[in-house]
């Protein structure tokens, strides 16, 4: 990664820590989470848990679980002091020590060990916990996480043109998949393809999930054993990561030519995915980039299926990782210049199948302009 971007973001975070009157930050994460971890340190755990202990005047402290780890992240990280435990929140929060619980402030939300989260913002408190004491540790971590958060989808120019870098591989990746995709292959060997592709691009790091089949096919997940079939359709969301930041791209194509129940299935994604962008510029929200591309298929009959019971999510942040809140109707997310997010109508259809399709976009002053290439097109490959 950029050593530039990585001091942009720390001293974006510093100055933020400083205006929130927070000396330290105590900051959780693992190999499947470490969006905050990325965001202030460039550390990505590859086994166990790890927390740090960001502080605004003084040198970082990590603690992870594994010597591997531990010896890996010092020869990556030097400038950090990373220290090695059993057990990494019990002995992260042993480490706070003096700290004043008024000025610290730990993180995310969602992966806070109790401990870490006693030992920041109610020191000295037994198990004896109140209810009111509870709250208070709640409101604290949901407020730190909301910081952060907020960082993290207000990316500055460089930032975004990071996710723009990624969002070019992301179409030429996809090329790679459409070649990749034939008859008699297996799954598995189909991202084997694409991801020696992005590695030979000195791209190691690329989120990738897929799915064959036709109307029985519901969701994608890891590539697995099964083997392309005539009529198929293949779905792919496809996830590399330039200079730290990602970009995603999701399409669809069939084995063969598509079947006239395919092409009116899909035309009602483009209409969805084109009122979901038009929509996207400063001031809308996540929740009305959400509504408008659910009302095409309330419009088409399909309302059933924009329901969590088929489908998750409308699109979401995109840069260090997932940023921010989903898009999702009622998330009320406000978009600012410089956002980059993917908006993806993706969802069952009752007559094809799972069907996905989505671009990347980076909000400007007026609009947005879309960073993926690749044509909004049900592509085919020949049987």
């Amino acid at each position: 990664m950029s050593t530039a971007l990585q001091d942009e973001r720390r001293a974006r975070l510093r100055a933020s820590m400083s205006d929130a009157g927070l000396d330290l930050l105590v900051i959780s994460g693992n190999a499947w989470r470490s969006d905050y971890l990325r965001f202030a340190l460039d550390v990505t755990p590859m086994e166990g848990e790890a927390v740090a202990l960001f502080a605004r005047d003084a040198r970082t402290r990590l603690v992870v679980e594994h010597p591997f780890e531990a010896a890996r992240i010092a020869a990556e990280q030097p400038s950090y002091d990373v220290l090695c435990a059993p057990n990494a929140a019990a002995y992260a929060a042993s480490l706070l020590g003096t700290a004043d619980p008024s000025r610290t402030a730990v993180v995310p939300a969602h992966a806070t060990p109790w401990c870490l989260a006693r030992g920041a913002f109610a020191s000295g408190i037994t198990a004896g916990i109140t209810a009111g004491i509870t709250a208070g540790i709640t409101a604290g971590i949901t407020a730190a996480t909301a910081l952060l958060d907020q960082l993290m989808v207000a990316k500055s120019a460089a930032e975004a043109a990071a996710v723009a870098r990624a969002a070019a591989l992301a179409d030429e990746g996809y090329k790679v998949f459409q070649r990749a995709a034939r008859v008699g292959r297996r799954e598995y060997e189909v991202i084997a393809d694409v991801e020696a592709w992005l590695r030979a691009q000195g791209c190691p790091e690329n989120f990738i999930i897929m799915g064959s089949g036709q109307q029985e096919v519901r969701s994608m997940h890891p590539p697995g054993e099964r083997r392309l079939a005539p009529g198929d359709l293949v779905t792919t969301e496809l996830t590399p990561c330039v200079d730290g930041y990602y970009s995603q791209i999701c399409r669809t194509l069939t084995i063969g030519e598509p079947t006239e129940i395919q092409r009116r299935a899909f035309a009602v994604y483009i209409e969805a995915l084109e009122a979901g962008i038009a929509l996207v510029r400063p001031g809308v929200t996540h929740g009305e980039i959400a509504v408008a591309q659910n009302n095409v298929f309330r419009r088409h009959g399909l309302g059933d299926y924009v329901s969590a019971e088929y489908t998750r999510v409308r699109g979401h942040g995109i840069g260090l990782y997932v940023d921010g809140p989903h898009v999702l109707e009622g998330v009320d997310q406000m978009l600012a210049p410089n956002m980059t997010l993917i908006v993806h109508p993706n969802t069952y259809h009752p007559d094809a199948g799972y069907i996905v399709l989505g671009d990347t976009v980076r909000v400007t002053e007026t609009g947005c302009e879309v960073l993926t290439a690749t044509p909004r097109e049900l592509f085919s490959v020949p049987i």
